[in-house]
C-alpha cells in the first residue's frame, strides 16, 4: 500500500453513494465499512461490532429534525465512528497495562464473516472484513506502537482515502497536524513494509514449516527462521503462554519444536491468518491457538500465537457449527437406517 502524501492523491473512500436524504436501507448499508474501519482501528472484531452499534445508536437517538439538518449522514456516521474509535483506544491502553502477557490482535479468518448476533450465518457482505495489507497481522501490531490520534489518522487517510480537512474535524486538529500524524505513523511502518514476501514464497515457507514442527526436525526449522525472529504469544492470562517475546532462531526453533512433543495428538492446519498464509494448532478437531506468520527475503520473521479463547471464535465457532452438522447427519444417518431395516408393519427385517 503506497503512502498518500498529499489529498490530491487519494481516492474518495469506498463505500455507497452519499444520500441527502438516507432511508434505512442506505444508511445500514455504510455498516461494512464501519466494520472495517473499526477493526483496523481496534484490532477487535468484538470492539469493531460495539463500534458499530453504537455509531447507530446515536444515529438513531436523534430528533428526526436534528437528523434532516445533517448535511451527509453517512460521512456523519464514519466521524462519529472514528471519534469513538479515539476514546477506546485512550482507555485501551490502560487496560492493557494490565493485561496478562502480550496482547495480540483478534486474528481473521478468511471466508467468516462476523455480525452483532454472532459469527457465522449467511455471508452478507455487510458484516465482512475486507482482508488486504491493512489487516496484516504484522500492521496491527505495529499499529499498536503508535499514538491513538496517530492510528485514527493514518488509517481514514491511507486506507480509507479520507482527506485531511475532514479528518481534522474528526479528531480535533489542524490538517496540518494531521499530515504530520500519518506521516509519523509511516515512519513506524516503514520497516514493516520493506523486504520482499512474495505470496507464492511465504506459502511455501509457511508449508515447510509446519512440516518440521510435526517432524520435531529442529535442524530444518532453525534455517527456515530468520536469525532475529520473534515469537509474540497471547494467552490472555487464560491459557498458559509465554508472557514475553522469545527471540533467535534457536530459541524460536526449540519453543516450537517443544510444544509439538509436550501436547500429543497436535494436528497443524494450514490455514490464511489475517489473509496471509498461517497455521492453526487443533486438538481432537478443535482449534486451540491460531498461527499468523511474517516472511521477508525467504524466513520467517514474525510469529503470532494467538492462544487466548476469547479472541478465537472464528475458529470454534466454525468448529461447533462442524460438530452440529456432523452430528445431525448422524442423526438422520441412524433414522434412515432404522427406516431401511423396519418394514411396513414395524417388523424387523
Amino acid at each position: 500500500m503506497p503512502p498518500r502524501e498529499d489529498d490530491d492523491a487519494v481516492s474518495p473512500p469506498p463505500g455507497p453513494a452519499r444520500d441527502p436524504d438516507p432511508t434505512l436501507g442506505s444508511l445500514m448499508a455504510e455498516r461494512q465499512r464501519l466494520l472495517n474501519l473499526g477493526y483496523r482501528m481496534l484490532g477487535s472484531v468484538q470492539d469493531a461490532e460495539d463500534v458499530v452499534q453504537e455509531t447507530y445508536a446515536r444515529w438513531y437517538a436523534q430528533p428526526e429534525e436534528a437528523q434532516r439538518e445533517i448535511g451527509t449522514p453517512l460521512a456523519w456516521l464514519t466521524r462519529v465512528a472514528s471519534r469513538i474509535c479515539l476514546d477506546h483506544l485512550a482507555s485501551a491502553r490502560v487496560r492493557r497495562e494490565r493485561y496478562t502477557g502480550e496482547w495480540l490482535p483478534e486474528p481473521l479468518r478468511d471466508g467468516t464473516v462476523w455480525t452483532s448476533a454472532g459469527r457465522g450465518g449467511e455471508d452478507d457482505p455487510a458484516d465482512r472484513i475486507t482482508l488486504d495489507e491493512s489487516v496484516g497481522m504484522g500492521m496491527l501490531v505495529v499499529l499498536e506502537s503508535v499514538t491513538p490520534a496517530e492510528r485514527v489518522v493514518f488509517v481514514l487517510h491511507d486506507v480509507f482515502g479520507m482527506p485531511f480537512t475532514e479528518i481534522a474535524e474528526t479528531v480535533g486538529r489542524t490538517p496540518a497536524a494531521c499530515r504530520q500524524l500519518a506521516a509519523s505513523a509511516r515512519r513506524r511502518l516503514a520497516h514493516r513494509r520493506s523486504g520482499s514476501r512474495p505470496a507464492h514464497e511465504h506459502r511455501r515457507i509457511v508449508s515447510a514449516f509446519r512440516e518440521a514442527c510435526e517432524t520435531g526436525d529442529l535442524d530444518a526449522l532453525v534455517l527456515l527462521l530468520d536469525p532475529g525472529v520473534e515469537s509474540r504469544s497471547d494467552g490472555g492470562g487464560k491459557v498458559r503462554a509465554a508472557l514475553r517475546p522469545v527471540v533467535g532462531r534457536d530459541k524460536v526453533a526449540r519453543l516450537f519444536v517443544g510444544l509439538m512433543r509436550k501436547e500429543p495428538g497436535v494436528e497443524l492446519v494450514e490455514e490464511d491468518v489475517n489473509g496471509l498464509p498461517g497455521v492453526t494448532v487443533r486438538i481432537a478437531g478443535g482449534t486451540v491457538a491460531v498461527l499468523a506468520t511474517d516472511v521477508r527475503d525467504g524466513l520467517v520473521t514474525d510469529l503470532w500465537l494467538v492462544i487466548n479463547p476469547d479472541k478465537l471464535h472464528a475458529w470454534t465457532d466454525a468448529d461447533a457449527d462442524a460438530d452440529a452438522d456432523a452430528d445431525a447427519d448422524g442423526s438422520t444417518g441412524a433414522d434412515a437406517g432404522t427406516a431401511a431395516g423396519t418394514g411396513a408393519d414395524g417388523a424387523s427385517r
